[in-house]
């Protein structure tokens, strides 16, 4: 079984959950979960990031998670059998770096999200084009230490473009916010997807 196939599965059941106990959330994800719902890395994961709740069409923090939530969650993930994150422990649904929602995200980011309903759960997945900015965020990040290199693999699996790299360079240059940030943090990575700062920046 792929893990694409036990993400949906584990949505299937926690909505399926969520339902029997009177419950509802809406929630927004990215990370490696988001890509691989989208297809777009085959790497195995079953850490999927909610970078956000939508309360009544209102976009809030996902620190912390509901507790009915993770407790339902935690239910699915032992009638599945679905292990937890193994570097951390954490869940197969937790909840990412909402940061990222007090920062800004992307601008058309809500929009381009792909909603997926399972009964009494709402998923927003994160749209391509903003899954490449946020993985060339944290693969900018030397905080991360060697998660980077996780980041930069799933980059070389996106094969973004370059209309797609310069755009994602330009949020995460204005995020950052030092003069220096393009030529000091994004010129390895890029060179490690193959191209150069002179080949996307045009600032």
């Amino acid at each position: 079984m792929s893990k694409n196939v036990e993400l949906i599965d584990g949505f299937e059941a926690l909505g399926e959950l969520l339902e029997s106990k009177g419950l509802c959330f809406d929630i927004v994800v990215i990370g490696g979960g988001a890509l691989l719902m989208r297809d777009l890395i085959t790497r195995p994961t079953l850490d999927m990031d909610v970078v956000a709740l939508v309360n009544h069409g209102r976009w809030e923090s996902s620190q912390v998670l509901p507790d009915p939530l993770v407790k339902a969650v935690r239910e699915v993930a032992e009638a599945l059998d679905l292990p937890r994150e193994p570097r951390d422990e954490k869940d197969w649904l937790n909840a990412g770096p909402s940061f990222l929602l007090k920062l800004g995200l992307p601008t058309g980011f809500e929009q381009r999200t792909d909603v997926h309903v399972f009964r009494n759960l709402t998923v927003r997945i994160a749209a391509r084009r903003d899954l490449i900015t946020l993985k060339l965020w944290a693969a900018t990040d030397t905080r991360r230490g060697l998660r980077r290199d996780v980041d930069v693999d799933d980059l070389v699996k996106m094969s973004p473009t370059r209309e797609e790299l310069r755009d994602s360079l330009a949020w995460c240059a204005k995020k950052d916010g030092r003069r220096d940030f393009a030529e000091i943090e994004a010129r390895p990575v890029l060179g490690r997807l193959g191209t150069s700062l002179e080949e996307v920046w045009d600032d």
